[in-house]
């Protein structure tokens, strides 16, 4: 489709005003226009999809391609271009013979670089992935597509040195042959590896065969307690790879992406396989991302953007631990890595690998739907692998000790750690960082809140007085508004406040921190205690001889509808760093015995639970069940939105609230609120097509207040 850039040729001038020669006034210069540039002659109109990320302008437009431009001008490449009167970034889409519209068309500023960096598949993805989280292609492909970094282009003997353009070659579509940047030369295809520790699930050696047949196996996996996850990672990736297809991982964050690094390494060799993430600058990333583009390495890893990285040929899509909350993008339109990924494997007729050692709502419901099959292993080899698990608050213990329940660190935990020091480090779990992250009233127990904002305090130090986690006010003369008391106690000991607790009761033992910035990548296999956050537990060589779960009531008491879900996958990452159970290793919950969700984990059964999890959500109409829409800004402008948009007849209105404290006190605009769209999942795609006509129509009127549409927010589940 044609824009309205097309209007007008680029530089031209309005004719003079009346009277601007007048006597008496000085003549201004007048801005000569550019001559006329002869367009290519072969397709000479180039569709471009322009960086600008509003609803109504979501489409690509048409520009001429000057001669000297047509072999630089190829499908895929960067180009700048006027719009709207000013100079701004865009994608060549595809080259075209004739344009549809009806005027005059601007020309192309100048090719960025003849790079092809957006491929057909990752334009079709985009379009996909926009339509159905209410967005925009320009939104996405700013999450896709890396900045540029000219270095790494034209780096001498490296990616980006090879193939000349050629103009005229194929049909002037996405991906037309002889573009710089067409897939090169790719290393040699790796040996198939051998299935290894897959042969520990009755369905891994089919998945594999499957993989290896270039079938299209999904697969929801329950993988076994341990560190042998990122080797089964990496042998169904080189057995894609072994087949001549790519494979695509996408594992949390950085240190399981350097575990699947190295081991990826040790499987498939040297130059198989290429890690993406944040962490490696812009040109070293840029340069890693091209050799992906260009077809020189299968098989690409990394963190949350490397769900869009443009494998080439893609035979298998692995996503690590879906329910961990960074595989949400937190950026417009907010993709999820699971979805992208799903979606990629069904466009690409790729298999599809999610797993985790739990298991979520959502890749459980892909089962249901049999969309995917499950791997999991049996009932005695789970046994097997599987640590002891005993909840502090079970009867036996209970019996023994009738503290047990209301304990932070019971006997039972204490009993366990002291034996197991003996063998090596023990782990200790807690699920706040800092000293003091939740303090009340010494006398009647009321929350204490800072007499400025209202904001929650905290003490940040053994002896520091009390401060506002909202505006760091120190109030070291606080009272109670409820009853004058003028002491606070502990309600939530964070990681550095329990470090203090172990070590005067475990004199004589080194304790260490690991959480936040102060996160450790792994600890001597010596005994010790570890006290670290919930993800960020540093590894130790043969595993931790036990692990102790504090707080278990934190976690579960989360305002979440997945905070029993949550929990779980916290407690689960973490027992699996410890030894099994036939080598002595125990992990002490302390929690509720009861529960569910403790019952899970003592039975190391996290399938029935998601199971009961996704009965639950399907019962009250929640995710993934249904689909669920927020729309979310000032109060007025929510409502001016919801006024204009045409829901279908099955959408349901839940409600508009506050959007709550997520700004904090005191913040301009606490006006904002929240409404709530729920439909059945078969009418979703007309909810968003609705949502995204009414953003459409706001942005064409330039309305005021920005309105957010977030489609399944994790946040409100």
């Amino acid at each position: 489709m044609a824009g309205d850039q097309g209007r007008a040729a680029p530089g031209a001038t309005a004719a003079p005003a009346r009277g601007a020669g007048r006597a008496g006034r000085s003549r201004a210069p007048r801005r000569r226009a550019p001559a006329a540039q002869p367009a290519a002659a072969h397709l000479p109109v180039a569709r471009v999809l322009v960086d600008v990320p509003l609803a109504h302008l979501d489409r690509p437009f048409d520009y001429l391609v000057p001669e000297r431009m047509a072999e630089a001008a190829v499908p895929g490449c960067r180009v700048r271009v006027r719009f709207a009167g000013q100079l701004t970034g865009g994608f060549l889409l595809d080259r075209v013979a004739a344009s549809e519209h009806p005027g005059r068309l601007a020309a192309l500023e100048r090719v960025v670089s003849p790079e092809r960096v957006l491929t057909p598949e990752i334009a079709a993805l985009a379009r996909e992935v926009a339509d159905r989280y209410a967005g925009t292609v320009a939104d996405v492909l700013r999450l896709a597509i890396p900045p540029r970094h000219a270095g790494a282009e034209a780096r001498p003997g490296g990616p980006g040195t090879r193939g000349t353009p050629r103009s005229g070659d194929g049909a002037g579509t996405l991906g037309s042959p002889g573009t710089r940047g067409a897939p090169g030369p790719a290393a040699p295809l790796p040996a198939r590896p051998e299935a290894g520790p897959w042969t520990r699930y009755p369905a891994g050696r089919a998945f594999l065969a499957a993989v290896a047949a270039g079938r299209a196996p999904r697969a929801v996996w329950a993988a076994l307690p341990g560190r042998d996850w990122p080797e089964e990672v990496a042998r169904a990736a080189g057995t894609a790879a072994a087949t001549g297809r790519g494979a695509l991982i996408v594992v949390p964050d950085a240190r399981d992406l350097d575990l699947v690094d190295a081991t990826l390494a040790r499987v498939l060799g040297p130059g198989q396989h290429a890690c993406l993430s944040a962490g490696l600058g812009p040109a070293e990333r840029y340069r890693r991302w091209l050799a992906v583009a260009r077809g020189e390495v299968r098989v690409a890893a990394g963190t949350r953007a490397a769900m869009f990285a443009p494998v080439a040929d893609l035979g298998l899509v692995v996503l690590w631990d879906d329910g961990d909350d960074l595989h949400a993008e937190p950026r417009a339109p907010y993709p999820h890595a699971r979805e992208v990924l799903a979606l990629r494997a069904h466009r690409a007729r790729a298999a599809a690998l999610i797993g985790g050692f739990t298991r979520t709502a959502e890749a459980t419901s892909l089962v249901a739907s049999g969309w995917a099959h499950a791997v999991t292993a049996e009932r005695p080899t789970v046994r097997r692998f599987a640590p002891d698990v005993r909840a502090a608050g079970d009867d036996a213990e209970l019996a023994r000790d009738e503290a047990a329940r209301s304990a932070r660190m019971p006997s039972l935990a204490l009993r366990t750690a002291r034996a197991a020091l003996a063998r090596g480090p023990v782990l200790v779990q807690v699920p706040r960082r800092g000293y003091l992250t939740a303090v009340a009233c010494e006398r009647c127990r009321a929350a204490a809140r800072c007499a400025e904002c209202g904001g929650p305090l905290v003490v940040e130090a053994s002896g520091a007085p009390a401060s506002c986690r909202w505006c760091g006010r120190s109030d070291a003369e606080w009272g109670c508004p409820a009853c004058g008391h003028g002491r606070v106690r502990a309600v939530v000991a964070g990681s550095r406040r329990t470090a203090e607790e172990l070590a005067r009761a475990f004199p004589g033992t080194r304790v260490v921190v690991s959480g936040g910035s102060a996160t450790l990548g792994s600890v001597p296999a010596a005994p010790a205690l570890v006290v670290a956050t919930p993800g960020a537990e540093p590894l130790v060589d043969g595993g931790y001889a036990a692990a102790v779960l504090l707080d278990g009531w934190v976690l579960l008491g989360r305002p979440s509808l997945a905070a029993a879900q949550e929990a779980l996958r916290r407690w689960m990452n973490a027992a699996a760093l410890v030894v099994p159970g036939s080598a002595g290793g125990t992990v002490v919950l302390v929690a509720e015995a009861s529960l569910p969700v403790s019952q899970a984990l003592i039975r190391w059964d996290p399938v029935t639970h998601a199971e009961r999890e996704l009965a639950e959500r399907a019962a009250l109409g929640f995710p993934p069940a249904v689909r669920m829409a927020a729309v979310t800004g000032p109060a007025e402008a929510v409502a001016g939105f919801l006024a204009e948009t045409a829901l279908p007849a099955t959408a349901e209105l839940i409600g508009t609230v506050p959007a709550g404290e997520a700004g904090g006190a005191g913040e301009a605009g606490q006006d904002r609120v929240r409404a709530l769209i729920r439909i059945p999942r078969p009418g979703a795609l007309a909810l968003v097509a609705a949502l995204r006509a009414a953003q459409a129509a706001r942005a064409a009127r330039k309305e005021t207040g920005q309105v957010r549409v977030q489609l399944d927010p994790a946040e409100l589940i």
